[in-house]
């Protein structure tokens, strides 16, 4: 079972194709900019001219610039894993590592990796700058549950991102992922949650945006709404991990 588990050459290697690809890279940098820009501009723009200008929930409102980088966050999950399906580029790479389950592994501990350090740096910028300009509304570092947020933003992109590379290897293609979830996520939710609000709430976004709100409601916790998420991500991954062991190149 050891052979399957990275090792630092494949990593390093999945490092590279990675940080070789302009779009995926383009799009690790749109979680951090799209996420902290956004917040920090409409803060700016309405932050302090009544309570709940942003939203009911004061805590949720400190990210609502979350809403676009988590687009971000799909396409660098799907772009990161659909170059491998181009122009036989998965042949190549099972050469070199003839192992598919160390080679799917390392692909998806790289992209965690990176999609963690850049969410928790964007979690915290989008606090900070954005409560710069609350006014009166401001809530401070320190307050119950900035810390939790902040954290939390760092692994709902996490497993945004993991949830977009397992559906992506599923279908092979990042087109496709983006056209599934993009409008899933910004749309489907938001219209199955005015309709039947005890099933949305296990909905991958809303699931994991629990450990991001001040006031609870429903069934789910903060820790045990990201756990829900985090079920929908393992789902896709290992669906991926099935389509890559069993399908040609």
């Amino acid at each position: 079972m050891s052979s399957a588990l990275p090792t630092v050459p494949v990593l390093h290697s999945e490092w590279i194709k990675i940080r070789s690809l302009r779009s995926t890279l383009g799009a690790l940098t749109a979680i951090l900019v799209a996420t902290a820009g956004i917040q920090t501009l409409t803060a700016a723009l309405i932050g302090d001219a009544e309570a709940g200008s942003m939203g009911d929930d004061p805590l949720l409102a400190a990210y609502y610039g979350l809403n676009f980088g988590q687009i971000a966050a799909i396409a660098f999950g799907a772009t990161a894993l659909s170059a491998e399906f181009h122009n036989g580029a998965l042949r190549t790479s099972l050469a070199a590592v003839p192992n598919r389950t160390r080679f799917y592994l390392s692909k998806m501990a790289v992209i965690a990796g990176l999609a963690l350090v850049t969410g928790q740096i964007t979690g915290l910028v989008t606090f900070v700058a954005g409560q710069a300009f609350m006014g009166p509304y401001t809530l401070e570092l320190g307050s119950p549950g900035t810390y939790r947020s902040i954290v939390g933003c760092g692994l709902y992109l996490t497993l945004m991102s993991l949830f977009a590379a397992g559906l992506t290897a599923v279908l092979r293609s990042a087109t496709a992922v983006l056209s599934l979830l993009i409008p899933f996520i910004l749309m489907v939710s938001f219209i199955i949650g005015a309709k039947a609000a005890g099933v949305a709430q296990f909905l991958p976004d809303r699931a994991g945006q629990m450990v991001m709100r001040m006031e609870m409601f429903g069934d789910l916790g903060p820790w045990s709404g990201l756990g829900v998420m985090a079920l929908w991500a393992a789902a896709a991954l290992t669906g991926g991990w099935v389509a890559v062991r069993r399908r040609d190149v």
